[in-house]
């Protein structure tokens, strides 16, 4: 009340000063500490399908940052994604995620690795491209049908660890079915790593759909061109599809 004038002992004020820091030491570590299931993911390639994957990352809450070689042209799309969207060179991308999403036409990952590849050892990578003849080349599209695409992938990106997802239909498909209603739209997976495989199903799943893993070997048969590829499926029948028991 005003006016009125409060008698604190030394004994009080001690006991006050004490809560009063334990509040403030107890407000800066939850401030500071980012929730445990978050991911930093470095997108290489802002295109269709890096904005609209990366945009169902940060909108389930994951800092993500979006590279280009012209990072200037991306301030439109991380300022309409709000404080958890940032853009950067590649480089910044590599040095920023846990987990790297190379949403760049395929020819571009030998050239990926050739001038990044150390920034990817240890990394998980999540590989959404597939090649094309007429954009990639008929060498390297013939390299991929030969090795398979995610062995071929792994070769290149010496020391990551690399899963196959998010290659199987158009990025206007995965837009308008995140999170739907009912069974969610399933999402074909190959990797090795089970790890790698563990943290890029949870990323699936954070994005609103349901994922269905199968070894790297695999992951030939839902690209471009193979039985499976553009097939919008639930998880059981998409398990059905690969001859997967449960």
């Amino acid at each position: 009340m005003t006016g009125q004038i409060i008698n604190l002992t030394r004994r009080d004020l001690v006991k006050l000063g004490a809560a009063a820091l334990l509040a403030a030491a107890t407000h800066r570590s939850a401030g500071a500490q980012a929730p445990d299931d978050k991911l930093k993911i470095g997108i290489i390639g802002a295109g269709h399908i890096g904005s609209t994957i990366g945009g169902l990352w940060v909108k389930a809450g994951h800092p993500v940052l979006f590279s280009s070689r012209h990072p200037e042209e991306l301030r439109s799309l991380v300022e309409s994604m709000g404080p958890l969207a940032k853009a950067g060179a590649v480089g910044d991308a590599l040095d920023f995620g846990d987990i790297i999403f190379v949403a760049v036409p395929y020819k571009a990952i030998p050239d990926l690795a050739q001038e990044y590849g150390a920034k990817f050892v240890g990394k998980i990578v999540i590989d959404p491209a597939n090649a094309v003849a007429r954009r990639d080349g008929e060498e390297l599209l013939s390299e991929t049908k030969e090795k398979g695409i995610g062995v071929t992938t792994e070769s290149y990106l010496k020391g990551a660890h690399v899963v196959r997802a998010f290659n199987s239909m158009s990025y206007t498909n995965f837009a308008k079915e995140a999170h739907r209603t009912g069974d969610l739209m399933a999402i074909p997976m190959a990797g090795d790593d089970p790890h790698a495989v563990e943290v890029a199903s949870q990323l699936v799943r954070d994005a609103g759909f349901d994922p269905v893993v199968v070894p790297l070997r695999r992951a030939q048969e839902f690209a471009q061109g193979g039985p499976i590829y553009g097939q919008q499926l639930t998880a059981k029948e998409l398990r059905g599809r690969f001859g997967l028991s449960k």
